[in-house]
């Protein structure tokens, strides 16, 4: 009986069909980057003190700065308190001069924004003072709609098909993306980010497209487009201030790929699944032609409903030593993967330089990182890579600790050198992952370590929060655990060139190993 993969290698499995699939994933994947990590941009610290507008009642006539010296206490460093006033009394002017205020309290009216800045979501929604940790929480709300999002139209996808799903997800970012510069209270923002967050664009239905030897490449795309994203949305926040009008000016854009929704065909392997075998050849044979190639006729008549392939369960992850052990490091590796990554790409705007530029050099160094570990993986190795990466990754966070703050140059460059092993690190997890889990538990060895992942980015813009008590505090955080992760591989077999089981048993025929090892099932897609 002939399998799609073989009708594919006939109809061409990475010809200019699939090649078109890819270049229409890179819509998706901007968005997806801009929406990470804008926030960053939308909360720009500005200097602002308690309204206390009150005394205008009985001194109309005042200065501003008469204003302040009057209802505002200063601090050990002599500059108005930011968080704090004199509570309001109901006297005169006059003894309110003669005696001053004494008792303190909160902002009770708000706050006053004295410099003239273009609305920001601090300016517009008060994050400041005791609503200040609001910013984190809404990244980690965000990172916690990537893991709700996994959960929830991963098993759609398998239900009702990819095509639908992924119209469907990037429908849902773009309205919710667009819907963010309308909300009028925070508390509304926080819910669209969660929904945009939950709404992944899939990169799955391309890569059912193309062959084995070519998925890496296809993948690799995925991942710089990713990085290409952080470059725009560095230069779109450099000239655009207004956060309603930032938001829009990088949601519209995916709208674009309702444009090229001819081009998006269901996956054929779906449609095999589901016993669909009539679309499915339609939809091959569209492909052949658009690859210039023709199929046999006979070769599309051997296509037949495939029978259920034996799966693994969850429990056989850790059944087994083996297994066990693989599981419990790896899912560990991608943790701390996600964390020192996140740590990093979320701290841009407290390493003291430009954060445009700071950005811009954040997106432009996952490049080379993520091309390059195809060479180190091929000269040295997946485990070594993997755990030079981490743990040079964490060393870079623990030097940073050391860095007095009136350093940022340093610091800056420490933080990109950081970026430059995290993301390297990242894309070496990917395959080292799909190479270690034997094939009827790679979908859900994967899945574990890709929800160990989204963990360690809800985590990450949380633990932003122990900086109040020391700067330092969150750095050592993101440095010690990757250090960690790195020797912990050490514990882990070398796949390089071998041939993987495809059975948890020993002794089991061998699966094909593609040039970066990647095998037929679990493959995965994007770094999303």
């Amino acid at each position: 009986m002939s399998g799609v993969g073989e009708i594919l290698k006939a109809a061409g499995d990475f010809g200019r069909f699939q090649k078109c699939l890819v270049l229409l994933s890179v819509i998706p994947c901007l968005s997806v980057a801009f929406h990470q990590f804008c926030q960053l941009f939308m909360v720009v610290e500005v200097p602002y003190h308690c309204d206390t507008s009150w005394i205008r009642a009985v001194g109309p006539n005042l200065t501003e700065e008469e204003q302040l010296n009057l209802t505002l206490p200063r601090g050990t460093d002599g500059e108005f308190e930011q968080c704090s006033m004199y509570s309001p009394v109901d006297w005169d002017l006059d003894s309110i001069v003669a005696y001053g205020l004494n008792d303190t309290e909160k902002c009770i009216n708000g706050w006053v924004y004295p410099s003239e800045q273009p609305p920001s979501l601090l300016t517009e929604f008060d994050l400041v003072c005791d609503r200040k940790d609001l910013n984190d929480i809404a990244q980690a709300i965000y990172m916690a709609g990537l893991l709700l999002g996994s959960m929830i139209f991963g098993p759609l996808s398998d239900r009702i098909g990819r095509r639908p799903v992924i119209l469907l997800s990037v429908f849902l970012q773009g309205l919710f993306g667009l819907g963010i510069a309308f909300v009028p209270h925070f508390y509304v923002y926080m819910a669209f980010r969660c929904v945009v967050g939950a709404s992944p664009s899939f990169f799955l239905s391309a890569t059912e497209w193309i062959g084995v030897s070519s998925r890496p490449k296809a993948v690799l795309t995925s991942h710089c487009c990713f990085a290409i994203g952080q470059m725009i949305l560095a230069g779109l926040s450099y000239g655009i201030h207004n956060w309603r009008l930032l938001e829009i000016a990088g949601s519209v854009p995916i709208f674009a790929f309702f444009f090229c929704i001819g081009v998006l065909p269901e996956s054929p392997r779906w449609l095999v699944t589901k016993g669909r075998i009539e679309e499915a050849k339609k939809v091959l044979q569209k492909a052949a032609a658009t690859n210039k190639r023709s199929l046999p006729p006979e070769l599309l008549e051997q296509l037949k409903p495939e029978t259920e392939v034996k799966s693994g369960s969850f429990l056989d992850l850790f059944r087994k030593k083996h297994l066990r052990k693989v599981t419990l490091i790896m899912s560990f590796v991608w943790f701390v993967n996600s964390f020192v990554y996140y740590g990093l790409s979320l701290n841009v705007t407290n390493f003291g330089l430009d954060i445009y530029l700071t950005q811009l050099a954040f997106g432009a160094v996952e490049i080379p990182a993520r091309v390059g570990c195809i060479f180190t993986l091929q000269r040295f190795g997946r485990r070594k890579t993997q755990a030079v990466l981490l743990v040079l990754s964490g060393l870079v966070c623990l030097i940073i600790t050391g860095i007095p703050e009136d350093q940022p140059v340093a610091t800056t460059i420490l933080a990109t050198i950081g970026k430059f092993t995290a993301s390297a690190s990242f894309s070496t997890s990917y395959v080292y992952a799909a190479e270690l889990f034997p094939t009827i538990l790679r979908q859900t060895g994967v899945g574990l370590c890709s929800m160990s992942a989204r963990v360690a980015g809800i985590l990450a813009p949380l633990v932003r929060l122990l900086g109040q008590y020391h700067r330092a505090i969150p750095m050592a955080i993101f440095g010690s655990t990757p250090v960690l992760g790195g020797l912990l591989c050490v514990l882990l077999p070398e796949t390089r060139g071998t041939d993987l089981p495809d059975d948890t048993g020993d002794g089991q025929p061998p699966a094909e190993v593609g040039p970066w090892g990647c095998l037929g099932r679990g493959d995965v897609g994007s770094q999303r």
